[in-house]
């Protein structure tokens, strides 16, 4: 991080030392401690249940200068976790709603909101112009590009990650520790991993891990203290157990051991759909099944996700065939009539599909944007999760 000298540092206003006066009587924070986070920058990517935390915690603290990062609007099942916006905020922008948040808690701090994609065309800008990035994402692609951009602009990456009911923390691209690509060399394969929204995560669990990569983000901006560097920190929030995982910099890692990566790359797909091949249909629409199932085709509809999926909504007419035991339901396909496939945001039934076709299942589509389009676009009363 850029160092700062005592002549660099602002001033803390009377308002300042009574609001943060707990800081300044431990002696590893202090007024000059004080002062350091309040002339810090710190970019945030992502304002949802990692990012919430992660900023109220960070704009308390009197970090002076929080940039967040999100193209995303809040939606209600938004709510029972990302505590950064309530109600009143649905349909709304979050880095606006996250804005008059932080601002009602500290409206010493100067929060600047970009509600835009964090990608290739922005990323190395934005984190050389902070002192730290702290890693809100749910994406692996975006991941990677995070991680990619903060050992290029040489800026520590506060990591954290959250599925279900387990979670995890690390600080990396330091000059002295891994990166994130030491740990995990390439992104899973499209489809192999399951988003939040399709495996579910307690409410509270992002929450935790937040509060982990918030403090290990004052601790890097404070200069105390021992950071998760060279640590992967382990939560099972079921048992409520946790480890650490050593991870050593790795000489052959393409990001911060050869530096073969000298500029950003996107990660294409590693969140996303697998790729058609030129001139192949593997999609319908919501609207384009709506209407061969009104015309009464007999379609034979799928739904591959998981059981306690299918107890929350399902679509009419469906039978149920997780993509997790799929192979065993491979004997009750035919090309007799068309298959129809869907899960929650039509990645797994992507998968699936190519698994049918393989097995000699040629008359298969997948539902683009899966029940949770549907619920969009065809039918609002098909509860959204």
């Amino acid at each position: 991080m850029p160092e700062r000298g005592p002549a660099d540092l602002p001033p803390l206003t009377a308002e300042e030392r009574q609001r943060y006066a707990r800081h300044l009587v431990l002696p590893e924070v202090g007024a000059d401690g004080q002062r350091r986070l309040k002339a810090a920058r710190v970019l945030l990517v992502g304002a949802g249940g990692l990012g919430s935390p992660v900023a109220l915690y960070l704009a308390a603290a009197g970090v002076g200068h929080l940039t967040v990062v999100d193209p995303d609007v809040v939606d209600a099942s938004n709510l029972q976790r990302q505590v950064l916006h309530g109600t009143a905020a649905v349909g709304r922008p979050k880095v606006e709603s996250g804005r008059e948040r932080l601002l009602d808690l500290n409206p010493g701090v100067r929060v600047e909101p970009l509600a835009a994609r964090f990608d290739r065309g922005n990323a190395l800008a934005l984190v050389r112009a902070h002192d730290l990035v702290v890693d809100g994402t749910d994406s692996f692609a975006t991941r990677y590009l995070t991680n990619d951009a903060c050992v290029l602009a040489g800026r520590p990456n506060v990591y954290g990650a959250v599925f279900r009911f387990e979670g995890q923390a690390s600080v990396f691209a330091t000059a002295e520790g891994p990166c994130y690509r030491c740990l995990f060399r390439d992104p899973p394969p499209p489809g192999e991993v399951p988003s939040c929204a399709e495996g579910g995560i307690l409410g509270v669990l992002p929450g935790l891990i937040g509060l982990v990569q918030a403090t290990e983000a004052l601790k890097l901006l404070l200069g105390i203290g021992e950071p998760l560097v060279g640590r992967l920190l382990l939560v099972d929030a079921l048992s409520m157990r946790f480890r650490q995982v050593t991870v050593r910099k790795d000489p052959r890692c393409p990001a911060c051991g050869t530096r073969e990566l000298g500029e950003l790359e996107e990660v294409e797909g590693s969140c996303g759909a697998p790729a058609a091949a030129p001139g192949e249909a593997l999609e319908l629409t919501p609207l384009e099944l709506a209407a061969r199932l009104a015309a009464g085709e007999p379609l034979d509809l799928v739904d591959v996700r998981e059981p306690s999926e299918w107890e929350v909504c399902r679509l009419p007419g469906a039978r149920l065939a997780p993509l997790s035991c799929f192979g065993d339901a491979l004997s009750t396909f035919t090309s007799a009539r068309p298959v129809v496939l869907y899960c929650h945001h039509g990645v797994r039934s992507l998968t699936a599909l190519r698994r049918l076709r393989a097995a000699g299942v040629t008359r298969v589509l997948s539902l683009a944007g899966g029940i949770e389009r549907w619920a969009v676009e065809v039918d609002p009363g098909v509860p959204r999760y």
